[in-house]
Protein backbone atom coordinates (compact mmCIF):
# COMPACT_ATOMS: atom_id res chain seq x y z
CA UNK A 1 0.00 0.00 0.00
CA UNK A 2 1.33 3.35 -0.85
CA UNK A 3 1.30 6.37 1.53
CA UNK A 4 0.92 9.95 0.38
CA UNK A 5 3.04 12.53 1.46
CA UNK A 6 2.93 16.31 -0.02
CA UNK A 7 6.02 18.96 -0.07
CA UNK A 8 6.64 22.25 -1.44
CA UNK A 9 9.66 22.05 -3.55
CA UNK A 10 10.54 25.14 -5.40
CA UNK A 11 7.32 26.96 -4.39
CA UNK A 12 5.14 24.17 -6.32
CA UNK A 13 2.97 22.00 -3.77
CA UNK A 14 3.67 18.27 -4.61
CA UNK A 15 2.54 14.81 -3.70
CA UNK A 16 4.37 11.74 -4.04
CA UNK A 17 3.68 8.32 -3.09
CA UNK A 18 6.04 5.71 -1.96
CA UNK A 19 5.70 2.69 0.51
CA UNK A 20 6.01 3.25 3.71
CA UNK A 21 9.50 1.34 4.03
CA UNK A 22 11.01 3.68 1.62
CA UNK A 23 9.69 6.45 3.77
CA UNK A 24 11.48 5.14 6.62
CA UNK A 25 14.53 4.73 4.70
CA UNK A 26 14.44 8.26 3.64
CA UNK A 27 13.63 9.47 7.42
CA UNK A 28 16.19 7.76 8.63
CA UNK A 29 18.71 8.83 5.65
CA UNK A 30 17.43 12.52 6.44
CA UNK A 31 17.96 12.26 10.41
CA UNK A 32 21.47 10.84 9.98
CA UNK A 33 22.06 13.89 7.89
CA UNK A 34 20.62 16.42 10.41
CA UNK A 35 18.30 17.35 7.67
CA UNK A 36 14.25 17.60 7.25
CA UNK A 37 12.17 15.29 5.00
CA UNK A 38 11.36 18.10 3.10
CA UNK A 39 14.61 19.13 2.87
CA UNK A 40 16.38 15.77 2.12
CA UNK A 41 12.91 15.56 -0.69
CA UNK A 42 14.00 18.66 -2.17
CA UNK A 43 17.86 18.23 -2.48
CA UNK A 44 17.39 14.89 -4.32
CA UNK A 45 14.63 16.66 -6.43
CA UNK A 46 17.03 19.21 -7.55
CA UNK A 47 19.59 16.50 -8.66
CA UNK A 48 17.12 13.99 -9.95
CA UNK A 49 17.17 12.43 -13.57
CA UNK A 50 13.74 11.44 -14.29
CA UNK A 51 10.32 11.34 -12.25
CA UNK A 52 11.11 12.06 -8.28
CA UNK A 53 9.06 9.09 -6.89
CA UNK A 54 11.46 6.93 -8.79
CA UNK A 55 14.53 9.00 -7.91
CA UNK A 56 13.67 8.83 -4.29
CA UNK A 57 13.33 5.24 -4.44
CA UNK A 58 16.85 4.71 -6.09
CA UNK A 59 18.50 7.39 -3.20
CA UNK A 60 16.49 5.25 -0.17
CA UNK A 61 18.10 1.94 -1.69
CA UNK A 62 21.30 2.49 -2.59
CA UNK A 63 21.96 4.59 1.13
CA UNK A 64 20.61 1.71 2.79
CA UNK A 65 22.93 -0.78 1.42
CA UNK A 66 25.30 -2.21 3.97
CA UNK A 67 28.62 -2.23 2.95
CA UNK A 68 30.87 -5.54 2.44
CA UNK A 69 32.64 -7.28 4.94
CA UNK A 70 35.84 -7.63 3.71
CA UNK A 71 37.10 -10.43 6.05
CA UNK A 72 34.05 -11.70 7.54
CA UNK A 73 32.14 -10.67 11.02
CA UNK A 74 33.76 -8.61 13.33
CA UNK A 75 36.50 -10.39 15.33
CA UNK A 76 36.63 -13.06 12.56
CA UNK A 77 40.13 -13.77 10.92
CA UNK A 78 40.59 -14.62 7.33
CA UNK A 79 40.29 -17.74 6.44
CA UNK A 80 44.02 -18.94 4.36
CA UNK A 81 44.75 -21.97 2.75
CA UNK A 82 46.64 -24.56 4.28
CA UNK A 83 50.61 -25.42 3.00
CA UNK A 84 49.77 -27.52 -0.42
CA UNK A 85 45.65 -26.80 -0.71
CA UNK A 86 44.81 -24.78 -3.20
CA UNK A 87 42.10 -22.57 -3.10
Amino acid sequence: MLKKRSFTIARHRTSIALEPEFWKALERLAASRGLSLARLVAEIDAAKQGGLASALRVHALSRNEAPAQKNGPRGAKPMRPKSGESI
